[in-house]
């Protein structure tokens, strides 16, 4: 009985009309798929009046109420994650401030795409952690691609804000935002059999139930704030955190595809011993998602270099690969990266590559 209360307690909460409702561990924000609408009288056409005009949100300059599909004048906006979206004009945002806890890592869970310009950038902020999102390059030919953000909580309550810093000639120009979740992470520990944290890649941001895009992973994140616990991003794009329910995963539920050739790189500092010599070993294959041909992937660690070659037919092969290196210091940084762009066969607009999986680092005795 008193399980039963403490579930029925927890939905009230969950459902409650409180902008500090408990966010579950991992799931959609209040309204964070923008499917409950505006009242008419707060819509201007396809614009928000008013800073609560949007549900669950606050909202700061022009923002627009989109529903998917085509538009007048000729575009098509793809939304991906349900039917509604919001667009952010000219130094628009939306805001929402939402439980946590404190000293926590999570990660936001997006659908963002351009609408008009090439230089369109979404900036992410949590206070006092912010970051620039870069979406001039399209992973998707359809436009929906989905991102992940992390940032660990300094309080117990944090404001998530949206922001377009950019300013168009059409002020309506901006990013569309088409979903919002938040998962919390759990810092992955090396262990005694593996140097490697987050080894199989299975901590992650949480993955969008509808989307079989993946989730792309954005360039220069650190390790302390990444979206994939114990990894760095440390490319000029972005990488991307693929599931086993969509694409074919070599271990477990959830891999590393490197869709920007050597643009997408990922990589991990690991404790050594100088003058040790050491074994590292990773699985390369590919995602049986139409990625086809050669797929060399690249490994390095101190001054030691793997050259590991893959040919993909599609069919979501994969081999395990290894080499030794030897430490010239107390850290040793190891950095995967792919030696060629691809896109899928069926579809050029769509960036693809090799899929990493299963990284492990051993002292050689």
């Amino acid at each position: 009985m008193a399980v039963l209360i403490s579930l029925l307690i927890a939905l009230c909460f969950l459902f409650s009309g409180s902008a500090f409702a408990v966010i579950p561990l991992e799931g959609f924000l209040p309204n964070g798929n923008f499917e409950t609408k505006p009242k008419p009288t707060d819509l201007k056409k396809t614009v928000l009046q008013g800073k609560y005009s949007l549900p669950k949100w606050e909202i700061s300059g022009l923002v627009e109420y989109i529903h998917g599909g085509p538009q007048p004048g000729g575009m098509y906006f793809a939304v991906a994650h349900g039917v509604h979206a919001v667009r952010l004009g000219n130094e628009a945002s939306i805001s929402q401030t939402i439980p946590v806890k404190n000293g926590s890592l999570y990660a936001l869970t997006f659908g963002a795409s351009r609408t008009c310009a090439q230089d369109e950038v979404l900036r992410i902020s949590v206070p006092p952690q912010s970051g620039d999102l870069p979406i001039q390059t399209l992973y998707s030919s359809d436009g929906a691609d989905t991102y992940a953000w992390g940032f660990i909580a300094k309080s117990n309550a944090v404001k998530v804000i949206f922001h377009n810093p950019g300013v168009q000639e059409d002020p309506t120009c901006g990013p569309l935002l088409d979903a919002v979740a938040i998962k919390e992470l759990f810092h992955p520990m090396p262990t005694r059999g593996n140097l490697i944290k987050n080894s199989g890649f299975e901590e992650g941001p949480h993955r969008f139930m509808n989307s079989s895009n993946g989730v792309l992973l954005p360039p220069k994140q650190e390790d302390l704030m990444s979206p994939l616990p114990g990894w760095i991003i440390e490319s000029l794009k972005a990488v991307k955190f693929i599931d086993s329910k969509h694409f074919n995963v070599p271990f477990g539920l959830a891999a590393i595809e490197l869709v920007a050739g050597r643009e997408s790189a990922i990589a991990q500092i690991i404790r050594t011993v100088p003058n040790k010599v050491y074994n590292c070993t990773f699985t390369v294959g590919d995602a049986k998602n139409g990625c086809h041909g050669s797929m060399m992937v690249e490994a390095f660690a101190a001054k030691d270099t793997l050259k590991a070659p893959f040919t993909s037919r599609g069919k979501g092969e994969f081999k395990t690969v290894s080499f030794k290196f030897t430490a010239i210091s107390a850290r040793t940084r190891l950095t995967f990266f792919s030696s060629f762009y691809h896109t899928r066969v069926d579809d050029y607009g769509s960036l693809c590559g090799p899929v990493i999986d299963q990284v492990s680092v051993l002292h050689v005795a």
